[in-house]
């Protein structure tokens, strides 16, 4: 039977799935294009933000950020009064808060939940799947209802004292966990047992299932989830001025622009460098790991 036959009895084989329509749509020179327009479009901010970041104050707020093509004045006077300047400009204690907070709190939360996820799907013991349910339900906890608990249990103690950053790792580490067990038990769950059941016969501990056999193959998906972790505690708002008390010591980068914003908003000039420094550092954690990223994506998407 030829191919037209084949059409002419199932007519639904010639237009094909909705997926596939749209997969053909998207392929094509159209979509491309379409692509590119959403994407220019989508960093035109964040470019004016970084040229605007380099001008003077009286060019900023005398005209727009475009009419730097028709007349170039570029100054680093903005990144020296951010970065050096006075004790109410000066960003540069906040943006060394926020790594001294975002590393342990991307680094814990991660080494957690890789070590459940490995004890919900290749350990066998009794009530796994019924913990692994309750584990799952504490991602629809609200954040707000826990804050003040959680500061309550770290408040006035000596720990606090000795340890300021401790309560801010603490409550991200198991605001983010539910959620790392989850997404990265679904991809140990994917790993062929045939490879774990293999180490076992040659005399493999599950110690040495999991840093030799599990580690390497989840390594996409860690990135993935690492780049996720990072950037929410690095744009976090909500807890940093929760827990930091309003300390200068303490305090991230975030909420000490959000206090500039109220303070100074008329100063533009200091607002787009200090935004600039704070996406600086989120963007280079992405570039330098989106190739891993990328692959932890489609190794989900091929699962089904």
């Amino acid at each position: 039977m030829t191919t037209k036959a084949l059409t002419s009895v199932n007519p639904s084989k010639s237009t094909g799935s909705a997926a596939g329509s749209f997969k053909r749509l998207v392929g094509n020179r159209i979509g491309s294009a379409f692509a590119l327009v959403i994407a220019v479009l989508w960093t035109v901010p964040t470019f004016g933000l970084f040229l605007s970041s380099f001008r003077p104050e009286a060019e900023i707020k005398g005209s727009g950020w475009w009419t730097v093509f028709t007349d170039p004045q570029f100054t680093l006077d903005n990144y020296a009064q951010i970065l050096g300047g006075a004790t109410s400009t000066n960003l540069a204690v906040y943006f060394q808060n926020s790594v001294v907070i975002a590393i342990p709190a991307t680094i814990a939360p991660l080494i957690l939940a890789i070590m459940a996820s490995y004890a919900f799907s290749v350990l066998q013991w009794k009530g796994r799947d019924i913990v692994f349910v309750a584990v799952f339900t504490l991602q629809i906890v609200p954040l707000q209802m826990a804050l003040i608990p959680l500061l309550r249990v770290f408040s006035g103690t000596a720990v606090a004292d000795v340890f300021p950053f401790l309560s801010l790792w603490v409550a991200h580490t198991i605001f983010g966990l539910p959620l790392a067990i989850f997404l990265l038990h679904n991809f140990m769950s994917e790993v062929p047992r045939d490879l774990i059941e293999a180490a076992r016969i040659d005399g493999a501990g599950h110690v040495t299932v999991f840093m030799r056999v599990m580690l390497p193959l989840m390594l996409p998906a860690i990135a993935s989830y690492a780049i996720f972790q990072f950037l929410w505690v690095w744009n976090d708002l909500l807890v940093g001025l929760t827990f930091s008390g309003g300390s200068r010591t303490v305090q991230p980068l975030t909420a000490a622009l959000a206090a500039m914003t109220g303070d100074r908003g008329q100063d533009w000039h200091l607002l787009t460098a200090g935004a600039f420094i704070s996406i600086l550092l989120p963007l280079v954690v992405f570039f330098a790991l989106q190739r891993f990223f990328v692959r932890g994506l489609l190794a989900g998407s091929v699962k089904g």
